[in-house]
């Protein structure tokens, strides 16, 4: 399943960054953020071009892109079924992120855990929830 290929490439990731420091980590984190692109966009066909200018702060209205945006979160554990689980993104974030860049985005995660509260449908919150994580911490969105 998609969960557990994901756990396993967290896993895998997380020794890698204890054992080779901040630069190898900050490459692992590239390196999971395209393996997670990679799988939302064969679920969500946004395109590049729109899903790229989600990490310039660009929210284009489509629902394809809204969507991709719901199924990065919840492989992140960020969301579950269209509600912000804020408290297992920090957990995440605390573990696998280097703490110059864990401290504000866990920031922007406490401020942003309500973002989609009256937000029914999963993809619209997902988005809600992206666009306060950029207002919050613009300097180390990534998407």
């Amino acid at each position: 399943s998609v969960r557990f290929v994901f756990a396993f490439l967290t896993t895998i990731n997380l020794v890698s960054l204890v054992s080779n420091g901040f630069q190898s980590s900050v490459d692992q984190m590239a390196k999971t953020s395209a393996m997670m692109r990679a799988v939302c966009n064969r679920k969500h066909k946004a395109s590049e071009q729109l899903v790229d200018g989600l990490g310039r702060g660009e929210f284009a209205d489509n629902k394809d892109l809204k969507c991709y945006a719901n199924c990065v979160l919840e492989m992140m554990q960020a969301m579950k079924k269209g509600k912000i689980t804020a408290d297992n993104a920090i957990k995440q974030i605390e573990l696998l992120i280097p703490s110059g860049i864990a401290e504000p985005t866990v920031r922007a995660f406490s401020l942003c855990r309500d973002a989609a509260n009256d937000i029914k449908n999963p993809c619209e919150a997902a988005y809600a929830l992206l666009k306060c994580l950029h207002a919050n911490n613009p300097k180390y969105f990534f998407a």
